[in-house]
């Protein structure tokens, strides 16, 4: 039985085409079908996107809300502290009233009140230096003098070495920023901003302390810490000077003078 040579021609091509790689339509239909997938998925992204800002910018500076808070704090700290120093008044007036009736409470409300002056809580003016700390001044180009960040701020050492200074000067009241140092005070920084009694100062930093003028000034030129801030004051330009006062009023501590805690002295 003989065979169509065409039928034979057919069956090769047919084998061929399977061996071969496929046409350039069957890749563009594989592609008709990603196509749909990746708009599905940005979709999605976008809604998720656009719930999580709600309405806001992802990317927005958060740094005015920043200070918004730490204006709102401040404001609270404040009336807090006007709350507790009304509170004092009235337990004052109160302990008053019932020394006049009472022989006990007047001897020991007396032995308390002997010891305010000494404590701090009680205003004291007189001749002393006010020493002024201040950090590097930026350029007009809004730049700083070629160091390291921390050369170029006051930190809570150099604060403290002048504190420990004029104590050691023989000062009979101190404050800074305003606020009376007494023995429960703390100089503490957090960055380049001073905490004080619950608040924060920016520098300058300025120190006040009452005495003889000469002997705070020698305290201060003898003092190791304040030599070593003056001469980073001289190389990297930060802010140390110190002013003769004739007559400065050291404010009284106006914050709780109630210990949360003691130890007998060994």
């Amino acid at each position: 039985m003989s065979e169509d040579p065409s039928s034979w021609g057919r069956a090769l091509r047919r084998a061929g085409s399977a061996l071969l790689p496929r046409r350039p339509a069957d890749r563009r239909q594989g592609w008709s079908l990603l196509v749909p997938v990746t708009l599905l998925c940005a979709g999605m992204l976008l809604t998720t996107t656009a719930n999580t800002a709600n309405g806001t910018d992802l990317r927005n500076d958060r740094r005015p809300e920043l200070a918004s808070v730490i204006t709102t704090r401040k404001s609270e700290v404040a009336a807090a502290e006007r709350r507790a120093s009304a509170l004092r008044r009235e337990i004052e007036a109160q302990t008053k009233a019932q020394a006049g009736s009472e022989a006990p409470v007047a001897e020991q409300r007396a032995r308390g009140e002997a010891q305010f002056g000494p404590a701090g809580f009680v205003a004291v003016h007189g001749p002393g230096v006010t020493v002024r700390l201040n950090d590097a001044p930026r350029r007009a180009d809004g730049s700083r003098p070629s160091a390291s960040p921390d050369d170029l701020v006051v930190h809570q050492q150099d604060v403290q070495a002048v504190v420990n200074a004029l104590w050691s000067g023989g000062s009979e009241a101190m404050s800074i920023m305003g606020v009376r140092v007494i023995s429960t005070s703390a100089v503490r920084c957090v960055g380049n901003t001073l905490l004080l009694d619950g608040r924060v100062y920016s520098p300058p930093f300025v120190v006040t302390a009452i005495g003889d003028p000469r002997s705070l000034q020698r305290a201060l030129d003898a003092s190791d810490g304040v030599r070593a801030f003056r001469s980073a004051a001289t190389d990297f330009g930060l802010g140390y000077e110190v002013k003769v006062e004739g007559d400065v009023t050291v404010p009284a501590y106006e914050g709780s003078g109630i210990l949360r805690s003691a130890r007998r002295a060994s």
